[in-house]
């Protein structure tokens, strides 16, 4: 793209694509964890017919997200609110209507027979928030340079 006055031709903007950098207080990590495990859970209900499988293998990633997405200030509360959204995701595919008592039992069974998938998702959480604190750390030790 020639310069008008016959100089050289000014490069273009680098444009940089990064994923968003959200921060969400600890309650809307808790609250975006559980409102995305909902909607999992009534995708895989409806695609996949409750498979329990399904749902487990897009837990990880949901609890991954929320881990990224908290803010430093509440890094502690990611690998807590997890499992809570495991929990509130499988109600609705768990099974049994039969009443109040069985879908208690529906959700119990889910939650014991799938724990592998819960604890994964718990830990890439845990992890991402060690790993993201101890950054958060290291950059704090490092003196700055002046000028």
């Amino acid at each position: 793209m020639p310069a008008q006055g016959g100089g050289r031709p000014r490069p273009l903007p680098v444009r940089r694509s990064r994923l968003p950098r959200p921060r969400l207080t600890g309650l809307g990590g808790g609250l975006f964890a559980c409102a995305s495990m909902l909607l999992v859970a009534g995708i895989v209900w409806l695609l996949f017919g409750g498979s329990q499988f399904v749902y487990g293998l897009l837990f990880v990633p949901v609890a991954s997200a929320t881990a990224l997405w908290v803010r430093p200030a509440d890094l502690v509360t990611a690998p807590i609110s997890a499992p809570i959204a495991f929990a509130a995701g499988v109600w609705p595919i768990s099974g049994d209507s039969g009443g109040f008592g069985a879908q208690v039992m529906g959700v119990v069974s889910a939650l014991s027979l799938h724990a592998g998938w819960l604890y994964a998702g718990t830990l890439a959480a845990a992890l991402i928030a060690v790993v993201r604190k101890a950054v958060l750390m290291g950059r704090r030790r490092v003196p700055r340079r002046a000028g």
